[in-house]
């Protein structure tokens, strides 16, 4: 039923401390698994047939390196790239990790071109020096929020939120939910420091949690779906409201800098598949479901909290991700102050890589 989900098989490919502070949990890269599409074709030039066909695009790669994270990726399923860019002389190579800081340090050493993360991540990878560039955000809907929560055992003697207080709690430092704790503390009152942190991919702290040796667990879909609905995991909060500004898709400034029109057709259609999806949750569910082998009706119930759409970066959004930024350096989390226009291009820079759907959010 799940059993091959709830045991990936792990490869540690390198270990790089992001932060040389007392203290502070080095994070490293893990990569799960990797898969590549192949093309024989290597022209780079665009067909005529496409949309673009009345002036020639050349790419300086001939290879897309994506890394997703181990609760799937609907574009790779469905493989939209592939089909987009294997006429143009491209071949996509995805690699997958277990959350978004493994990610962004495969990033920072040259193992990646491009991902999806929540909207820590990039926070503390450009803290630690990555040449990043912030390339689209992801849409917040009315599920927004839904998908993510605190969780406790079914039978746990802690029933609101304010008694976490002195718990050990359990998520990854550095992921979206290290964000949404902090911000849900604030909520009742505790810093912190009222809690005791451990931090743990949520690949290791499932099976931890269904063991019963973790008492509290910030966590995420596919991971929540599955505790809440198998082994009846109580939700003290979710993510709804939390003020988060959303997830990215990142990239390496590199990348960015040297593929301006390969950035603005995977950023299309990347968000052609999710305005396909918004519209077809359960077909989404039935793609899923086999390839995470997780039961239909749990997929049904991650498909229908999910947001897949994205959105251009804009002055606003970059400010409510600098208020995230902000907030680990007040919490003194981050060892120093991070502006995060420094992981921006220029606005001309923008035009040339954002299709117009993910201006007009339509």
């Amino acid at each position: 039923m799940f059993k091959s989900f709830l045991k990936p098989k792990t490869t540690v490919i390198s270990k790089f401390a992001l932060f040389t502070i007392p203290d502070f949990l080095a994070l490293s890269t893990t990569l799960i698994s990797c898969t590549s599409t192949v093309s024989n074709t290597n022209t780079g030039t665009e067909p005529k047939a496409e949309p673009a066909g009345a002036k020639t695009i050349t790419f300086k790669t001939k290879l897309l390196r994506i890394g997703y994270q181990s609760s799937g990726d609907l574009v790779r399923v469905r493989g939209v790239l592939e089909k987009r860019l294997e006429p143009l002389g491209l071949k996509v190579e995805w690699s997958q990790f277990a959350q978004g800081p493994q990610l962004m340090e495969a990033m920072n050493v040259g193992k990646i071109d491009i991902g999806s993360v929540g909207e820590t991540p990039p926070i503390f990878a450009q803290a630690a020096g990555a040449k990043i560039i912030y390339l689209a955000g992801r849409r917040l809907g009315p599920n927004s929020g839904k998908g993510s929560a605190i969780a406790v055992h079914k039978n746990s003697p802690i029933k609101t939120l304010a008694q976490i207080k002195g718990q050990k709690v359990v998520f990854q430092k550095g992921s979206a939910s290290h964000y949404f704790i902090i911000k849900a503390l604030e909520e009742v009152n505790l810093k912190y420091s009222d809690i005791k942190v451990l931090s743990m991919p949520n690949v290791e702290a499932r099976g931890a949690f269904i063991q019963g040796t973790i008492p509290v667990w910030v966590t995420g879909d596919p991971h929540l779906a599955l505790v809440e609905k198998l082994y009846g995991a109580r939700v003290l909060r979710d993510a709804t409201n939390i003020g988060t500004p959303g997830g990215y898709y990142i990239g390496t400034r590199q990348f960015a800098k040297e593929n301006p029109e390969l950035i603005r057709i995977i950023l299309e259609e990347i968000d052609k598949n999710g305005q396909w999806a918004e519209a077809n949750r359960k077909e989404v569910a039935k793609l899923i479901a086999p390839v995470l082998k997780i039961d239909l009706p749990i997929q049904e119930v991650i498909s229908s909290r999910a947001t897949y759409r994205l959105r251009g970066i804009t002055p606003e959004l970059m400010q409510s991700q600098q208020s995230v930024a902000d907030l680990f350096y007040n919490e003194k989390i981050l060892p120093k102050k991070i502006d995060v226009r420094e992981a921006l291009l220029t606005p001309q820079e923008y035009a040339a890589i954002t299709p117009p759907t993910l201006i007009s959010e339509k």
